[in-house]
Protein backbone atom coordinates (compact mmCIF):
# COMPACT_ATOMS: atom_id res chain seq x y z
CA UNK A 1 0.00 0.00 0.00
CA UNK A 2 1.40 3.42 -1.18
CA UNK A 3 1.68 6.01 1.83
CA UNK A 4 -0.35 8.75 2.12
CA UNK A 5 1.65 12.18 1.25
CA UNK A 6 0.73 15.75 1.63
CA UNK A 7 -1.02 17.45 -1.25
CA UNK A 8 1.59 20.36 -1.19
CA UNK A 9 4.25 20.98 1.44
CA UNK A 10 4.94 24.73 2.56
CA UNK A 11 7.62 26.48 4.14
CA UNK A 12 6.80 27.40 8.06
CA UNK A 13 8.86 29.76 10.29
CA UNK A 14 8.24 30.13 14.25
CA UNK A 15 10.08 33.13 15.24
CA UNK A 16 10.26 35.81 17.80
CA UNK A 17 11.24 36.60 21.36
CA UNK A 18 8.80 34.84 23.44
CA UNK A 19 8.33 30.79 24.58
CA UNK A 20 6.33 28.49 22.02
CA UNK A 21 8.39 27.81 19.05
CA UNK A 22 9.75 24.45 19.84
CA UNK A 23 6.23 24.08 21.37
CA UNK A 24 4.41 24.96 18.19
CA UNK A 25 6.31 23.33 15.69
CA UNK A 26 6.20 19.86 18.11
CA UNK A 27 2.24 19.96 18.24
CA UNK A 28 2.25 20.54 14.24
CA UNK A 29 4.13 17.13 14.28
CA UNK A 30 2.33 14.97 16.60
CA UNK A 31 -1.15 15.91 14.48
CA UNK A 32 1.08 15.14 11.55
CA UNK A 33 1.79 11.63 13.16
CA UNK A 34 -1.78 11.23 13.88
CA UNK A 35 -2.74 10.96 10.57
CA UNK A 36 0.38 8.96 9.37
CA UNK A 37 2.65 10.95 8.17
CA UNK A 38 6.59 10.48 8.75
CA UNK A 39 8.47 13.49 10.79
CA UNK A 40 11.81 14.56 11.11
CA UNK A 41 12.67 16.84 13.77
CA UNK A 42 16.23 18.38 13.91
CA UNK A 43 17.26 20.54 16.53
CA UNK A 44 20.42 22.90 15.79
CA UNK A 45 21.97 24.14 19.47
CA UNK A 46 20.39 21.85 21.77
CA UNK A 47 21.88 18.95 23.28
CA UNK A 48 20.07 18.09 26.64
CA UNK A 49 19.43 14.97 26.58
CA UNK A 50 16.67 15.18 29.60
CA UNK A 51 13.92 16.81 27.39
CA UNK A 52 10.53 16.10 27.65
CA UNK A 53 10.07 16.24 23.80
CA UNK A 54 12.71 13.60 23.24
CA UNK A 55 10.97 10.93 25.66
CA UNK A 56 7.68 11.38 23.82
CA UNK A 57 9.19 10.92 20.33
CA UNK A 58 11.18 8.11 20.99
CA UNK A 59 7.19 6.21 22.02
CA UNK A 60 6.11 7.92 18.22
CA UNK A 61 9.32 6.16 16.69
CA UNK A 62 9.48 5.15 13.54
CA UNK A 63 7.10 7.80 12.35
CA UNK A 64 9.03 10.19 14.62
CA UNK A 65 12.71 10.77 14.05
CA UNK A 66 14.16 13.33 16.34
CA UNK A 67 17.87 14.28 16.18
CA UNK A 68 19.53 16.51 18.48
CA UNK A 69 22.63 18.50 16.67
CA UNK A 70 24.06 20.40 20.11
CA UNK A 71 26.45 20.59 23.04
CA UNK A 72 25.37 18.37 25.68
CA UNK A 73 24.82 20.00 29.04
CA UNK A 74 26.88 18.71 32.10
CA UNK A 75 24.18 18.17 34.32
CA UNK A 76 22.14 16.08 31.65
CA UNK A 77 21.99 12.65 33.19
CA UNK A 78 21.11 13.57 36.20
CA UNK A 79 18.48 16.27 34.98
CA UNK A 80 16.64 13.06 33.04
CA UNK A 81 16.60 10.89 35.86
CA UNK A 82 14.81 13.48 37.94
CA UNK A 83 18.00 14.41 40.62
CA UNK A 84 18.55 17.83 39.15
CA UNK A 85 17.44 20.87 36.98
CA UNK A 86 18.37 22.80 34.41
CA UNK A 87 21.22 25.44 36.45
CA UNK A 88 20.97 28.03 33.48
CA UNK A 89 24.38 27.60 33.15
CA UNK A 90 24.31 28.25 29.42
CA UNK A 91 26.57 25.18 28.51
CA UNK A 92 24.17 24.05 26.33
CA UNK A 93 23.64 27.57 24.33
CA UNK A 94 25.90 29.18 21.93
CA UNK A 95 25.11 32.79 22.68
CA UNK A 96 25.92 32.13 26.61
CA UNK A 97 29.21 29.83 25.90
CA UNK A 98 32.02 31.93 25.41
CA UNK A 99 34.07 29.45 23.01
CA UNK A 100 31.41 29.15 19.65
CA UNK A 101 33.83 26.24 18.22
CA UNK A 102 31.87 22.74 19.13
CA UNK A 103 28.13 25.20 18.99
CA UNK A 104 29.50 26.03 15.05
CA UNK A 105 30.78 22.39 14.62
CA UNK A 106 27.67 20.39 16.17
CA UNK A 107 25.55 23.25 13.45
CA UNK A 108 27.39 21.89 10.84
CA UNK A 109 26.42 18.28 11.65
CA UNK A 110 22.86 18.97 11.82
CA UNK A 111 22.43 20.87 8.55
CA UNK A 112 24.12 17.92 7.20
CA UNK A 113 21.39 16.20 8.27
CA UNK A 114 18.65 18.50 7.01
CA UNK A 115 19.38 18.31 3.77
CA UNK A 116 19.88 14.71 3.84
CA UNK A 117 16.21 14.85 5.37
CA UNK A 118 14.74 17.40 3.43
CA UNK A 119 15.79 16.20 -0.28
CA UNK A 120 15.60 11.97 0.54
CA UNK A 121 11.97 11.65 0.19
CA UNK A 122 11.37 9.35 3.34
CA UNK A 123 9.80 12.33 5.76
CA UNK A 124 6.54 14.35 5.21
CA UNK A 125 7.46 17.21 7.67
CA UNK A 126 11.10 17.81 8.48
CA UNK A 127 11.27 20.74 11.41
CA UNK A 128 14.51 22.75 11.33
CA UNK A 129 14.15 23.53 15.11
CA UNK A 130 16.33 26.48 16.46
CA UNK A 131 18.14 26.81 12.82
CA UNK A 132 17.09 30.71 12.45
CA UNK A 133 19.19 31.20 16.22
CA UNK A 134 22.27 29.08 13.95
CA UNK A 135 22.08 31.93 10.85
CA UNK A 136 21.63 34.63 13.61
CA UNK A 137 24.97 33.24 15.50
CA UNK A 138 26.38 33.54 11.86
CA UNK A 139 27.18 29.14 11.93
CA UNK A 140 25.24 28.80 8.73
CA UNK A 141 24.42 30.84 6.50
CA UNK A 142 20.79 31.93 4.98
CA UNK A 143 21.92 31.27 1.39
CA UNK A 144 22.47 27.55 2.54
CA UNK A 145 19.15 27.33 4.04
CA UNK A 146 17.87 28.88 0.73
CA UNK A 147 19.52 26.47 -1.40
CA UNK A 148 18.24 23.45 0.82
CA UNK A 149 14.81 24.72 0.92
CA UNK A 150 15.13 24.79 -3.02
CA UNK A 151 15.93 20.93 -2.78
CA UNK A 152 12.83 20.29 -1.21
CA UNK A 153 10.38 17.67 -2.45
CA UNK A 154 7.17 19.13 -3.22
CA UNK A 155 4.86 17.15 -0.71
CA UNK A 156 7.86 17.84 2.02
CA UNK A 157 6.82 20.76 4.65
CA UNK A 158 9.67 21.92 6.48
CA UNK A 159 9.22 24.05 9.34
CA UNK A 160 11.83 26.52 11.00
CA UNK A 161 12.20 27.83 14.36
CA UNK A 162 14.00 29.91 16.43
CA UNK A 163 14.57 33.56 17.00
CA UNK A 164 15.78 36.40 14.84
CA UNK A 165 14.20 34.90 11.64
CA UNK A 166 16.51 36.14 9.09
CA UNK A 167 14.78 37.98 6.50
CA UNK A 168 14.92 36.23 3.29
CA UNK A 169 13.96 32.86 5.28
CA UNK A 170 10.89 35.14 6.05
CA UNK A 171 10.42 36.13 2.72
CA UNK A 172 10.43 32.42 1.20
CA UNK A 173 8.21 31.07 3.40
CA UNK A 174 4.19 30.54 3.24
CA UNK A 175 3.39 30.97 6.74
CA UNK A 176 5.23 33.06 9.07
CA UNK A 177 4.06 33.56 12.69
CA UNK A 178 5.75 35.27 15.24
CA UNK A 179 5.69 34.56 19.38
CA UNK A 180 5.61 38.26 21.16
CA UNK A 181 6.15 38.39 24.79
CA UNK A 182 3.65 39.79 27.06
CA UNK A 183 4.22 38.21 30.40
CA UNK A 184 6.80 35.18 31.14
CA UNK A 185 7.19 33.73 34.64
CA UNK A 186 11.15 34.09 34.21
CA UNK A 187 10.01 38.03 35.04
CA UNK A 188 8.61 36.79 38.71
CA UNK A 189 11.86 34.74 39.15
CA UNK A 190 10.60 31.34 38.45
CA UNK A 191 12.90 28.94 36.28
CA UNK A 192 13.10 26.80 33.52
CA UNK A 193 10.17 23.41 35.05
CA UNK A 194 10.56 20.23 34.00
CA UNK A 195 7.64 19.07 31.64
CA UNK A 196 7.20 22.88 30.73
CA UNK A 197 10.41 24.43 29.12
CA UNK A 198 12.42 21.07 29.01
Amino acid sequence: MLRRRLDKGLIQVYTGDSKGKTTAALGQCLRAVGHGFHVCFIQFLKGGAYTGELFSTQRLYPNFEFLQYGVTCPYSALVRQGEDKCHGCGKCFPFMDKDNTEHERMAHLGFSAAEQAVSSGEYDIVVLDEINQAISQEFISPEDVLALLDKKQPFVEVILTGRNAHPKIMERADLVTEMTPRKHPFQNGISSRRGIEY
